[in-house]
């Protein structure tokens, strides 16, 4: 189960990044630019290339005023097909940042997350949080949510947190979030493409009402931040103006980005990153003995969840346990796999054992990886050369 006992934020000029300790180790990091295209930013597009895809579908490029031009499909689920030429204006939503050299990828069914909910107003049904066990909590908050619905179509998607919260404030919430949503429409008649329409919440808040059960301590370097985290969070808020050298964490990156992590038992984890797919091998270090790979294979599904989550990796991830790759032998492993990656805001999913013998993992891609933050490509080779002796 993935927790955090401190959040630390550190803001230089229009950059911030965000990191998440748990007992002294960095378990996640995140670095924004409050000018970039975030997701969940809503922005009013101009239409720059109309371009064909795969299977006579269609596609647009689209400038929001990033630095990369942001690709949106004709085809939605949901929506009917636009079919728009080069110098139209379309309202849209970010789904997936730009990454490498790809730049983001827009929808153009905009949702507003609140605390509480998720207003979808192209949708027209309430779903809720699978997290919440108890039914007689759904129950209650679907019906809540179904006597203050408007007479147009909309949809709602409750979150989690609903689940302890006091009604009132789940239903208070559903007019904010449509009045947020309708200054977006008003927004979008004046503005010149390309605009931006709606910038989501400082990320900050969202970790805080994510970790509330583990968190104790936010730390911050920005004073305008104090009063709205104390507004949330009830623990310890520090101010420390460089807090990324006070704990070190451009130390514990650097370690992070390394392709080889060494494990307690004396195995090793070695991680690739690639184009199609990360492949991620568990070197036993000799071990011979059934139960020694057991206990290997179990300790390093435990620190690659932490890897995956820590680095951001994503897409289809493959894994090449120790040992034989029976199933008897692996579910187990798998099951600690998914115990591990439980409540992974980007959904990562352990998919089950190949024929191949290898576990595979998919994860929804938000944010590019640190290695792509932090690195680029080598202009000869690309990153796939090697050395001479």
């Amino acid at each position: 189960m993935i927790k955090a006992d401190t959040i630390i934020y550190e803001k230089s000029g229009a950059d911030a990044c965000l990191a998440l300790l748990d007992n002294g180790n960095l378990r996640e990091f995140e670095i924004f630019n409050e000018h970039s295209a975030a997701e969940g930013n809503v922005y009013l597009g101009r239409i720059t290339q109309k371009i064909s895809l795969a299977e006579d579908k269609t596609g647009f490029m689209v400038n929001i005023g990033d630095e990369k031009e942001a690709f949106m499909s004709a085809q939605e689920k949901g929506l009917l097909e636009v079919n728009m030429t080069e110098g139209q204006c379309v309202v849209v939503q970010v789904q997936k940042e730009a990454h490498a050299d790809k730049g983001a990828t827009l929808v153009r069914a905009v949702q507003i997350a609140g605390t509480y909910l998720v207003y979808r107003p192209f949708g027209s049904y309430i779903d809720v949080s699978l997290k919440i066990e108890d039914q007689e909590i759904v129950d209650s908050l679907r019906n809540a949510i179904m006597k203050n619905i408007s007479t147009q179509q909309e949809g709602w998607v409750v979150r989690t947190a609903a689940a302890n919260a006091n009604i009132d404030d789940v239903i208070d919430e559903m007019t904010t979030l449509r009045n947020i949503y309708e200054d977006i429409r008003i927004k979008a008649r004046s503005a010149t493409a390309p605009a931006l329409l709606y910038a989501k919440e400082n990320p900050l808040f969202d970790l805080i009402r994510r970790y509330q059960a583990t968190l104790n301590t936010v730390v911050v370097n920005d004073h305008n931040l104090e009063e709205k985290v104390q507004n949330i969070f009830t623990g310890t808020i520090k101010y420390i103006a460089n807090p990324s050298e006070e704990f070190g964490i451009q130390d514990m990156l650097q370690k992070a980005m390394e392709k080889t992590v060494k494990l307690p038992s004396g195995g090793e984890i070695h991680i690739e990153e690639t184009h199609a797919f990360v492949a991620i091998d568990v070197d036993s270090a000799n071990m011979a003995a059934r139960g020694q790979i057991d206990n290997l294979n179990r300790e390093a599904a435990i620190e690659i969840a932490h890897q995956i989550i820590l680095r951001n990796l994503s897409g289809k991830i493959i894994i090449d346990f120790a040992g034989s790759s029976e199933y008897r032998f692996m579910r187990d492993v798998m099951d600690v796999l998914a115990e591990e990656l439980a409540g992974d805001a980007q959904s990562a999913r352990v998919v089950g054992l190949s024929k191949a013998g290898n576990v595979e993992i998919l994860r929804r891609r938000k944010h590019p990886t640190l290695l792509e933050r932090f690195s680029e490509p080598c202009p000869t080779c690309g990153g796939t050369g090697r050395v001479e002796p």
